[in-house]
């Protein structure tokens, strides 16, 4: 028989419920259990450093991938919560398991799931894991509310205009209690209070972004503040009084205020804690109602009554797609697809003011010369209209029998064409089936009799490739599935795109400015202006 043994620990440890130990107790277990067990039958995973929150601990996924290859008879763990305290994850492992016919045993608790009784009590052991793991998220919280309510710094990168000063005071039995407070950078917090008016004058972080740079005020890296560097600083609460006019807004918002109307004054400015859910990928804002604020220990700079509208005006101007975004608009082309060769931004399209202006009349400008006028980049302008003529005349004149694109277009003609014969999601599907038939095959074949070493390597690593074929297959299967397109839908796509594409030159000025974007990507890879020339790179040159 086989075994697999699983270990973790979320901190390096020696003492206590260490890997080592836990190993140790789980091969006693089992040499008493059963006393013939050979050493070279037992596995060891072992996962140093890791939570249980999720299953993405590298040892944890080699084991799962070693339960296809290998087909252990036993999976054995110390504890219960070793494994995962998501009762999600935690039946997503059973249920494999007992496809494979392959039992669990966590000695702890004394888990056997080759038995029916020690089955379901796994499961509601798993429940209480979850429920441990979420009690500690919210105990985590509570701590976090008492500590907002002191007003005191947690830590991290300061914001602008403050740095972090540490305060010691003696309390009981004369142990000495350290925190942490914002203290104030006059010359940081003279830029601050620059932006702030500024956003009030010119109601535009652009035009923000744009008086920074004409007055060669920098932020604390020496470089110019960006425009999500400016909208940040305006959005932080750190800078606003905490007075009423603060207090009703985050009120109203349905914050966490850990204060009360009565403890507002003009001196104190705000400290924001669980701005973002650090339990997501990049740490994504999170909406206001899910902030807590308190009153901090540092000066406020900004009254209430002026942050509070100037939140508002950043509310105003959030899209809601009835505008069309700087890269997206209705009258030009090539917006955002030219790079600058002086500064190596993009260019955008902006239209002309003026009298005689119109959706017609509008260049292309670098988005450094947008942010900062000839200061930043003193590149010359693209007239847009030109622009998009010379580069489709440009195209269509290129287009011949002999030409890269025309192959290229008529490669993926035939592709779309072979594509409307079938089904995708059928083909998927089948291939999905294929990749499993095959991954089967080559398990069994380690399995029966004894392969050499050789061969077990070579197979290990198609079962590898198969494995991350099958991962990729699965990912397209659940984007088709969400389209669901219809086979009536997708044979009148197939056919006018092969249309489109078998007579691109009679086509193209039938199509909308979105259509011919599509295409001009599919065929040009990039293009360049660096003051005088354009330079225009196609695909396969």
């Amino acid at each position: 028989m086989k075994f697999f043994i699983y270990s973790r620990k979320s901190v390096y440890t020696g003492k206590g419920e260490s890997i080592d130990n836990q190993i140790e107790m789980c091969k006693q277990y089992l040499y008493t259990k059963f006393p013939d067990v050979p050493d070279k039958e037992i596995s060891v995973y072992e996962d140093e450093g890791f939570s249980a929150k999720n299953t993405e601990r590298p040892q944890f996924q080699q084991m799962l991938r070693d339960i296809k290859l290998k087909k252990p008879d036993f999976v054995v763990c110390y504890r219960l919560d070793r494994i995962s305290r998501n009762v999600s994850d935690f039946s997503t492992l059973i249920e494999e398991l007992n496809n494979r016919n392959i039992s669990f045993i966590c000695i702890k608790e004394e888990f056997d799931t080759s038995k029916p009784m020690g089955k379901a009590m796994m499961f509601i052991a798993s429940v209480f894991a979850q429920l441990e793991r979420e009690t500690i998220a919210e105990r985590v919280r509570d701590n976090m509310v008492m500590l907002a309510r002191t007003g005191r710094w947690l830590g991290g990168t300061t914001p602008t205009g403050y740095t972090s000063e540490k305060h010691q005071e003696i309390i009981i039995d004369g142990k000495i209690k350290t925190s942490c407070k914002l203290k104030d950078n006059p010359e940081e917090l003279r830029g601050i209070d620059i932006i702030f008016d500024k956003y009030l004058e010119l109601r535009s972080v652009s035009g923000v972004s744009k008086y920074l740079i004409s007055q060669n005020i920098k932020s604390r890296n020496g470089k110019f503040y960006s425009l999500l560097g400016i909208k940040e600083i305006l959005q932080n609460p750190v800078y606003c009084i905490a007075d009423k006019e603060a207090f009703d807004y985050f009120v109203e918002k349905n914050a966490d205020v850990c204060f009360e109307e009565k403890d507002c004054s003009n001196k104190y400015g705000l400290i924001s804690y669980n701005k973002r859910d650090y339990k997501k990928k990049h740490a994504p804002r999170q909406s206001v109602d899910k902030w807590i604020i308190a009153i901090g220990k540092h000066k406020g700079r900004i009254e209430g009554r002026k942050w509070v509208a100037i939140q508002k005006i950043l509310e105003e101007n959030i899209p809601t797609g009835k505008k069309p975004a700087k890269m997206h608009n209705h009258y030009s082309l090539l917006s955002g697809f030219i790079y600058c060769e002086k500064c190596g931004s993009r260019m955008f399209a902006k239209q002309r003011s003026g009298k005689t202006a119109n959706s017609a009349s509008f260049d292309y400008m670098c988005n450094s010369k947008l942010r900062g006028g000839k200061t930043l980049c003193d590149c010359q302008n693209l007239n847009g209209g030109q622009t998009d003529d010379i580069v489709c005349d440009y195209l269509m004149e290129y287009i011949n029998e002999n030409s890269d694109i025309f192959q290229l277009l008529e490669n993926l003609k035939r592709e779309i064409q072979k594509e409307e014969l079938e089904d995708p999601l059928e083909r998927i599907e089948a291939r999905i089936k294929k990749c499993c038939e095959e991954m089967d095959n080559l398990v069994a074949t380690i399995s029966e009799g004894k392969p050499n070493p050789a061969l077990i390597e070579r197979i290990n690593v198609k079962i590898q490739q198969l494995d991350q074929e099958l991962t990729k297959l699965k990912e397209k299967q659940a984007h088709l599935e969400q389209v669901n397109l219809t086979d009536d839908e997708r044979q009148l796509k197939g056919i006018l795109l092969v249309s489109c594409l078998s007579s691109l030159k009679n086509n193209f000025d039938e199509l909308t400015i979105q259509d011919k974007r599509a295409l001009l990507k599919l065929l040009i890879e990039k293009i360049t202006w660096d003051g005088e020339n354009l330079h225009i790179f196609i695909y396969g040159e």
